[in-house]
């Protein structure tokens, strides 16, 4: 196989050559689903594309991320609990629902102090933080999950960064057919992290608000507003990371 394909120079792969490289593994009876095919296909499409790669997430990251996913579930079992709480009439299901409560909130204190000084104890990590909780809308809870879910924030475009959470439109167009543009891939994880921000955002963030009233001013509806907000909101974070400046710094 190594012998069939040729490697473009540098700056011009297509995605044709991507293409060819399936193609010519079928053709040359490559037929199997294996690890060791796909790594081959992997490898080959990393040399086209030139892809470099990613810096590995540090162990405070790693540990960020644990808690930060013991912390969503916390949430999750605390709305489950109050569920069933109105739906019990029963005196002793209700005790043991209520006693689940106040120990699911002891446990949620102990995840948020534990999240608090491990970003307390990184200086980086905590003049990040104090960036991006700055920006009006995001609070400790937001910042440590993008920083946790999109640690390469500041060190990419602004286009880049909205790609990589999955909030740049995507054009759809073929001869005369337009289609509607739309957001597709990235990290759902950094998308779910910023809607509530972004929703509180046009509410308190002069910027943010101005950004989706002049959206809903010009007839688009809201969850496309709401998503531009979204989109705003990581780009300016990029670009404070970036330059190393709090919100009240930036220009507007």
């Amino acid at each position: 196989m190594h012998g069939s394909i040729r490697v473009r120079p540098a700056g011009s792969a297509k995605v044709s050559d991507l293409v060819a490289i399936g193609s010519r593994l079928i053709a040359n009876g490559r037929l199997a689903k294996t690890d060791r095919v796909d790594a081959a296909l992997l490898a080959k499409m990393g040399a086209l594309l030139e892809l470099r790669a990613d810096q590995p997430k540090s162990e405070t990251l790693h540990d960020l991320k644990q808690l930060a996913t013991a912390r969503l579930a916390l949430i999750k079992d605390r709305t489950a609990a109050k569920a069933r709480l109105a739906a019990t009439t029963h005196v002793l299901p209700s005790q043991q629902i209520k006693r689940r409560l106040k120990q699911i909130e002891r446990d949620l204190s102990q995840v948020t102090e534990a999240i608090d000084a491990i970003v307390a104890a990184d200086k980086d990590l905590a003049a990040r933080a104090e960036i991006l909780t700055s920006i009006p809308g995001i609070a400790k809870v937001t910042a440590c999950a993008i920083l946790t879910e999109m640690p390469e924030l500041g060190h990419l475009s602004g286009k880049k960064a909205a790609a990589l959470a999955g909030l740049a439109p995507i054009s759809r167009q073929s001869g005369k057919w337009q289609g509607k543009e739309r957001i597709q891939g990235g990290r759902a994880s950094v998308r779910r992290a910023v809607y509530l921000p972004a929703v509180v955002a046009t509410r308190f963030n002069p910027d943010m608000k101005a950004k989706y009233e002049h959206l809903i001013s010009t007839g688009k509806c809201k969850k496309l507003a709401i998503t531009a907000v979204m989109r705003k909101l990581i780009v300016t974070a990029n670009a404070l990371l970036r330059d190393q400046r709090k919100w009240g710094e930036y220009p507007a």
